[in-house]
């Protein structure tokens, strides 16, 4: 059994709060708005969504484990645009052996990480 899709949830107490976030910040396109929840196509096949912590499966959480990672081409370009947007709790442009990456926190504190691997052979494996 082999899954078409993969769709990745975060809860909100008010999704109202941070579908600006998504949508105009960090440019997610809407795929499906179920009232409830909102599900953004993030890449061809790589899906994202945001639910209303009060109805939805789960409820929110006060303090997240949760960590959403956007692989990019252009990290600095990113980085540029979210500190043009004022994004808050944006962290610097960070450069290890294996990637070059920098973090951020969505309105409602979840994490971002926005990454590009350094090798072209484990790059392809995310393209």
């Amino acid at each position: 059994m082999t899954p078409s899709t993969a769709i990745t949830f975060f809860y909100y107490p008010d999704l109202s709060a941070v579908i600006p976030f998504y949508e105009q910040t960090l440019g997610f396109a809407l795929v499906l708005d179920q009232g409830t929840a909102r599900i953004y196509r993030v890449a061809p096949n790589s899906y994202f969504g945001i639910v209303d912590g009060n109805k939805g499966h789960l409820r929110h959480q006060p303090r997240s484990a949760a960590l959403l990672t956007l692989v990019v081409p252009d990290v600095a370009a990113w980085h540029a645009k979210l500190a043009e947007a004022g994004v808050p709790k944006l962290g610097p442009l960070q450069r290890g052996p294996q990637i070059e990456h920098f973090f951020f926190e969505d309105p409602a504190g979840y994490a971002i990480e926005v990454q590009r691997f350094h090798n072209p052979a484990v790059a392809a494996l995310f393209a």
